[in-house]
Order: structure tokens, then C-alpha cells, then sequence
């Protein structure tokens, strides 16, 4: 995780919308950016996702239908997101989220292309 440093754009506001599963964040540079819970939990900076080096990731699916049920500050410089599926883990620092709205589109297409080489599903197993 990145920390912060005099460039690093700071949220003005940070909203969650519950019915559609966005997270609406807007920066002090005038950045604003809506991220799916879907796509936040995906990319989630924790090392259960990201594993613990390269090569090491573990690829999500299922998450179609999550959505955040709180966001926990972090000092002043990450907020913690507590996921519907239990996830927890992994600090969203302020600089990460601004990577993760400026890189939305290519990471989703990665995403999408990493799950369809798989043979895997964005929908949850039925049970």
C-alpha cells in the first residue's frame, strides 16, 4: 500500500449509494470518481487477494451482488471497507482509490478477461 505524499489528492466526500452498490468519491483536485462495491471488493488491496508477491493473486468470483455495509477511517489517509460477503482486510488508502478510479476501465476488462479465461462466474454459486 502506498502512503501519502504532497501530491496525493485527498476525498472531499466519500458517499455510498446501498441500493446500486457505488461508491461515489470525489477528490480535492476535482477528481470524482463512481466505483461499483463489485469492482472495490475485486480489487481489494488485501494480501488474501492480492496474495503475498507477483503471480500470487487469487482470482474473485461471484462478487456480482456484494456491496459495502460500513467504511471505517484509517487515520488520516486510507479507510477500511467492510464488505457483505465478510471480506474485511486491506486498507484503501486515499491514493490507492484514486488509482482505482483512474485505472476502472482497464482493470474491469482485465478483471472480466481473467474470469472468462478461467471459465469462472462474476454471479455467486447457487447453494
Amino acid at each position: 500500500m502506498s502512503g501519502l505524499n504532497a501530491n496525493t489528492p485527498i476525498p472531499s466526500e466519500i458517499r455510498l449509494h446501498q441500493q446500486s452498490r457505488v461508491l461515489e468519491l470525489q477528490f480535492d483536485d476535482g477528481a470524482q470518481f463512481s466505483l461499483p462495491c463489485e469492482y472495490l471488493r475485486v480489487c481489494s488491496p488485501s494480501a488474501s487477494v492480492r496474495g503475498h508477491g507477483p503471480g500470487q493473486e487469487v482470482l474473485q468470483t461471484g462478487k456480482r451482488a456484494v456491496n459495502i455495509v460500513s467504511i471505517e477511517p484509517v487515520g488520516h489517509y486510507a479507510v477500511k471497507l467492510v464488505f457483505s460477503d465478510g471480506h474485511d482486510s486491506g486498507l484503501y488508502s486515499w491514493d490507492y482509490l484514486y488509482q482505482l478510479g483512474q485505472e476502472h476501465d482497464q482493470r474491469w476488462a482485465d478483471y472480466l478477461a481473467r474470469l472468462a479465461a478461467a471459465g469462472a462466474s462474476r454471479d455467486p454459486v447457487a447453494s
